[in-house]
């Protein structure tokens, strides 16, 4: 697949949200449950790495571990959030029925942004109630934004301190969705991603 013209990510409204999931999207209507960064979490995420590279067999892919609990010393929810990036993400015959071998189930498709899936698995440790897999097709730009996050706040303590204190900061606001508290975060985000992007 070639390279993909950049898609801006804006808030979602509850309709694209519920849009978006199969089946009915999970009401937060809570604040958000932060953990302090747990050292075990790479490891469930090497763990269910592995467990998915043998899945996928012949199929080309590249698997990364992304999101707060890939950074250390991150508070994060305890949600392991792992990109795998595949030739075309919107085939989803090529990748989702091995998958779901593994326990993975398709929750989430967006086909305006960068056909982006979402696939979850539950009760994956004690240290880790679930994973997110996102699914990109290679050439998307978003796979450079995640990525350039991750590695500047792995390097950068400022900015990862700025990050997590905004996150801890939000968590106790209470949210419809868990998509509105990420989208609240996207200000710092864009920051924090604007100054990594001058110094790369």
């Amino acid at each position: 697949m070639p390279d993909q013209q950049e898609i801006p990510r804006v808030s979602m409204t509850a309709e694209e949200i519920e849009s978006a999931n199969l089946g009915s999207a999970p009401k937060l209507n809570s604040q958000v449950t932060l953990a302090d960064y747990d050292p075990e979490w790479p490891l469930v995420f090497e763990r269910e790495a592995a467990r998915i590279r043998g899945q996928l067999g012949e199929t080309r892919h590249r698997i990364e571990h992304v999101g707060s609990t890939s950074v250390p010393g991150l508070p994060a929810k305890p949600v392991i959030d792992m990109l795998l990036i595949v030739p075309d993400s919107a085939d989803e015959a090529a990748y989702v029925p091995a998958l779901e071998t593994l326990g993975f189930q398709l929750a989430i498709r967006e086909p305006d942004w960068y056909e982006h899936r979402v696939l979850r698995r539950y009760d994956l440790a004690a240290c880790a109630e679930s994973a997110n897999l996102h699914v990109l097709s290679t050439g998307c730009p978003e796979i450079g934004r995640m990525l350039l996050f991750r590695d500047w706040l792995r390097t950068h303590d400022d900015d990862r301190d700025l990050y997590g204190s905004t996150k801890r900061s939000l968590s106790q606001q209470t949210w419809q969705y868990m998509q509105n508290y990420a989208d609240a975060k996207s200000d710092v985000v864009a920051e924090i991603l604007e100054r990594a992007s001058l110094r790369v």
